[in-house]
This record gives structure tokens, C-alpha cells and sequence, in this order.
């Protein structure tokens, strides 16, 4: 996997730091050990959805993340799978969904000045 780490703030009010992750091409052409013979289906091909749409987001604060598919609806996305999250985990994935083109694309920094400000992170509900 490539990764970059990016820093998020709103201003002077919080800050977060993620490690966004994309598969590179030796895992999007893993051969899976158990079912030999399926070149043309690769482990994590296109049967789990297209990998080199998806993205890890891992928030270096809880130590908790997921795997995206970018372009998906961030609120949605984060609910789904229930992750203890910085206060700008979502804005910063909102903006991901918007701005991705690439991990080699992606600035060290992202300041979103009208992200809310919170004290404290939260655990998802989720459903």
C-alpha cells in the first residue's frame, strides 16, 4: 500500500491527523492461496468493488479507520462502520471525497475553516 499522512485543521481550533492508505497494484492483484487459478479474479478485485477507488482512512488520534470508497456520502459512510472518530475525521473525509486524486496528489496539510469545532471525538452510532 502507498500512504500519506495528512494533517487537518479548522483554523486554530482542532487538529487532525489521518494516514490515508490505496491499495497499490500488488494487492489489487493479490492471487488468493486458497482458490488457486483465479487470475482473472484477483482476491480484492472487482468482486469487493474497484480498489483503486477505495481508500483506508485511519485517524492517528483513536487509532480507528475504515476503508472508503471515495466519492461515496461521508455521514453515510462513517455511521456504517461505527469508528471513534476526531472531530474533523468527517470534514476531512467530505473534502477526501471531493479533492482525491491520488495518494501521490494528496497536500500534508488541509485547513477547512468551516468545519465545526468540538472538544472531544465521538463513537459513531452507526446502524
Amino acid at each position: 500500500m502507498k500512504s500519506q499522512i495528512v494533517e487537518v485543521t479548522n483554523g486554530e481550533k482542532n487538529w487532525g491527523k489521518f494516514l490515508v492508505a490505496h491499495f497499490d497494484s500488488k494487492e489489487i492483484w493479490h492471487q488468493s492461496a486458497v482458490v488457486p487459478g483465479r487470475e482473472l479474479l484477483p482476491l480484492i478485485g472487482y468482486d469487493l468493488g474497484r480498489p483503486e477507488r477505495m481508500v483506508w482512512v485511519l485517524d492517528l488520534q483513536t487509532r480507528e479507520g475504515a476503508c472508503f470508497k471515495i466519492g461515496g456520502y461521508a455521514k453515510a459512510d462513517l455511521n456504517k462502520h461505527k469508528v471513534w472518530v476526531c472531530p474533523m475525521f468527517e470534514p476531512f473525509l467530505e473534502w477526501l471525497y471531493v479533492n482525491y486524486r491520488g495518494i501521490d496528489e494528496l497536500p500534508t496539510h488541509v485547513d477547512l475553516p468551516d468545519a465545526a469545532f468540538a472538544m472531544s471525538g465521538y463513537r459513531r452510532e452507526g446502524q
